[in-house]
This record gives structure tokens, sequence and C-alpha cells, in this order.
């Protein structure tokens, strides 16, 4: 599109129209016989690939792949407008509705000054909004479906929004310390059940500590593999040169690649940008 031309504006409709045409009797044969369950792996597949075009910083991608996304938020508002129960200008006036209700501070009187005032703001009104529905439960409406590492991080501020917290990192850090040796008496005692549990209590350990320390767990762990691969890639590189394959070597001459695989990322050689 050059200058000169005008830039089409598309509402929903035609997105929504186009769905209810596959979905129609001379519609596709797939797309007539999904569920809301069935239909479950694509968003989840459509939200990573999301992810995955913001980590890459690629703009056509990520315009492609919201579009992706839509798809499976309209598909999944047609088949509840099938069953009678709500459609997508539901969504939209339901979303609108959230938004302005949950933003005083923009759409009202109420002042707040910064982002982590917003954020206590919102919890508080999601709290109020539970009670008046009848669900007091903290921990429950936490999804299941999340990652670990994320809902692990969720729960934690949970419980931590009604005082079930440490006062300051060095509690958090202790208990790493405590997990770490209650996993080390698991693996003495050699009870697969009781080292799977004691992992897991490190795990949420180090996650706690990543809340105290604001950083992201899930990113980073995503970021620590990728940063894996491109050594391991540059490992099997070297090796190549040589005519070898990484089987053929001893963990010694490995860990001796390794080490050179770090230093040449040091030396800004190796990309250890997400999204590889």
């Amino acid at each position: 599109m050059n200058d000169t031309e005008e830039k089409i504006l598309y509402p929903m409709d035609p997105l929504v129209q186009i769905m209810k045409q596959l979905r129609g009797p001379n519609g596709c044969p797939w797309d007539k016989e999904q569920t809301h369950d069935s239909l479950k792996r694509y968003l989840i597949e459509e939200t990573y690939e999301v992810i995955e075009a913001i980590e890459l910083g690629d703009m056509y991608k990520l315009r492609e792949e919201l579009g992706d996304l839509l798809l499976q938020i309209v598909f999944h508002a047609e088949l509840a407008s099938e069953q009678g129960a709500f459609d997508i200008n539901d969504v939209i006036n339901g979303i609108v509705t959230k938004m302005e209700e949950r933003h005083p501070h923009v759409f009202g009187r109420q002042q707040l000054e910064t982002a982590e005032e917003v954020l206590d703001n919102w919890e508080q009104i999601k709290d109020k909004e539970k009670a008046k529905a009848g669900n007091r439960d903290t921990l429950m409406d936490v999804p299941r479906g999340l990652p670990a590492l994320l809902r692990a991080e969720k729960i934690q501020a949970r419980a931590a929004r009604v005082g079930f917290d440490w006062p300051e990192l060095q509690g958090a850090w202790d208990k790493i310390e405590e997990e770490k040796e209650e996993l080390l008496a698991a693996l003495r005692g050699g009870a697969q059940e009781d080292i799977k549990n004691e992992y897991g209590d490190l795990l949420f350990a180090l996650v706690n500590v990543a809340r105290f320390l604001k950083v992201d767990p899930e990113e980073a762990l995503g970021h620590t593999i990728d940063k894996f691969i491109q050594r391991f890639r540059s490992m099997e590189e070297q090796v190549k040169e040589q005519g070898l394959k990484l089987s053929d070597l001893s963990l010694q001459e490995l860990d001796k690649l390794w080490d050179e695989a770090k230093v040449r990322e040091n030396n800004g050689k190796i990309s250890c940008k997400n999204g590889i």
C-alpha cells in the first residue's frame, strides 16, 4: 500500500460472518465438527506463536499471529452463539465494561500515580467482584491450565496479598536451603514419590525468590533454554569442522567445548536472543 492509498478498516463483522459460513450447512466439514474442547489445543498453540513473534521482534509475524489468535476467539464465540449462550458482541461489551470498571483512575475520579498502585487497585476490584458473585476463594480461581511456573507465581502473589508471605527476601532464600536439604534427604531415602515431592517444593521456593527479585520465572527459564541451545549448536559446529560428532568426545572434552562456546557468546559471536 502506498502513501496515497487509504487503509481499509475492517470491523469484526466480516470475520464473524466468515465463521458463520464455515459452520453453516454448506461450510467446511472440519470447522463444523469442532467444539470448545477440540479447539483448546489450537488456542494454546496460537497464543504461544504470538509470544514467539513478540520475542523475535517480528512485527509482520506478530500481525499474522494476532489474526490467528483472534480467529480462535471468534470461533469460540460462534460456538457459544449457536448454543444460545452469548455471541461476540457480548464478549466485546463484557471486556469494555470490565476495563472501564477496573480503571477508575482513567474513567472515574480516583487518583493513582504508579503502576504498582494500579495493579493493587486492580486486584482489590477483582476481589470485590468475586465477593459480590459469592466466590471468596483466593487461590482456586488461578487456572490449572497455566504453565506451572506462572501458576506458582500467581498463587504465591495471591497468598502474599492476605499476608501469607516472608517479610523480606532472606526468608524466601532460607526456604530454598531448607527445601534443598529435604530433597537431598529424599534422595538418600530413595523413594521416587518423595523425591518428586521435594523437587517440586524446591521449584516452588525458587519461584518465590523470583517474585521477590521481580523476575518472571517463565521468561527467565525460557531465556536460559535458548542460551543452552545456542551454546550446544556452537559445540556441534566446532566438532563438525573436525569431522567428528559430540558423541565421539569425552565429558572432559565436551566441558572444554562448552566453556569455549561461553567465551564466544560473551564476545558476541553467538546470539542468544529468545525465539531462536
